[in-house]
Order: C-alpha cells, then sequence, then structure tokens
C-alpha cells in the first residue's frame, strides 16, 4: 500500500473561511465527483470596475436553520457551462479567491449559483483538493481545525 507523506486528509465536510470575501466559519462539502468548486449566491451583478470585468453578488452561507449572508465582490475570471448530474446545463459566472482549510490557504475557483435546496452553501471540487494537496476520507467529518480567520489580501468583500 503506497502513501503519501506531502497530502493532507480532509474528511467529507470540513469547515472554511474564504478571507478575500471576509467569510468565515463556512461548512463545505468535499464532492470528487465535481470538478469545479461552487458557492451558493443569489442577486449576481456584472459591473465593470478598471476596465474589467467584475461580480457583485450576496454570498448565502448559513444553513437552512442559521441564515447568514454577505455582499461581495470579485473579478470575474470566465463564465462556464455547468452539466448537472441530471444532465441540464446552466453558464455561472466563475470568480477566483482564497480558500482557507485547517492550516493551509490556496486560490480556489468557484462558480456562482443558486444551491438553496442544497445543504451545503459551499462544494469543494477536485481541481481545488488537487491544488490543495488533499485527499479524502469519505469516512470521517471535520478532520481539521476550523481555520484561523485571516486577514484579507484584497478588498473584494463589501459590507
Amino acid at each position: 500500500m503506497k502513501t503519501f507523506d506531502h497530502l493532507t486528509v480532509v474528511g467529507l465536510r470540513e469547515w472554511v473561511a474564504l478571507p478575500d470575501l471576509g467569510v468565515a466559519g463556512l461548512r463545505a462539502k468535499i464532492d470528487t465527483g465535481a470538478s469545479t468548486s461552487s458557492l451558493h449566491a443569489t442577486e449576481i451583478e456584472l459591473f465593470e470596475r478598471d476596465g474589467e470585468q467584475w461580480v457583485r453578488f450576496t454570498a448565502h452561507l448559513g444553513s437552512v436553520v442559521q441564515l447568514r449572508h454577505r455582499r461581495c465582490e470579485a473579478p470575474l475570471v470566465t463564465m462556464k457551462t455547468i452539466k448537472s448530474s441530471n444532465g441540464h446545463a446552466q453558464v455561472r459566472y466563475v470568480i477566483s479567491t482564497t480558500l482557507a482549510l485547517g492550516d493551509r490557504v490556496w486560490r480556489v475557483e468557484f462558480t456562482l449559483a443558486c444551491r438553496k435546496s442544497m445543504r451545503y452553501r459551499l462544494l469543494l471540487g477536485s481541481k481545488a483538493l488537487i491544488h490543495g494537496q488533499l485527499v479524502v476520507n469519505p469516512g470521517i467529518k471535520y478532520v481539521q481545525d476550523k481555520p484561523v480567520f485571516p486577514v484579507s489580501t484584497s478588498s473584494t468583500g463589501v459590507a
């Protein structure tokens, strides 16, 4: 059996933060079947800042029981067509922001989508797992400590 010492083990669910967006204490579902990560967002507006395309949106962060939301802004990376498991295609805005999980912080691309009917407001896909050098043990949950909220490295979070 091979082992990989440079990889960090995460469970099927983990606590994360999005420091550049000013978001902490967010529960994420780890989904190796999804290549792209996704963040629950509504009221999505495209706008221009300094000649660049940006996206303004409301990020929904809490659970169905404890609702929290935050108005955010981020540069637009691209638009991407995402196919759901039932074959339905949807065009989504894509942003890139820092993600903190345990003691690791790295940039992750997120599609902005309405995940209102989903239990978890953030889905962490396989591309993020690869870039973060993470492996998943689906038999455990919340293995990593809640990330210490790093100081924002940009002004993309909006109160």
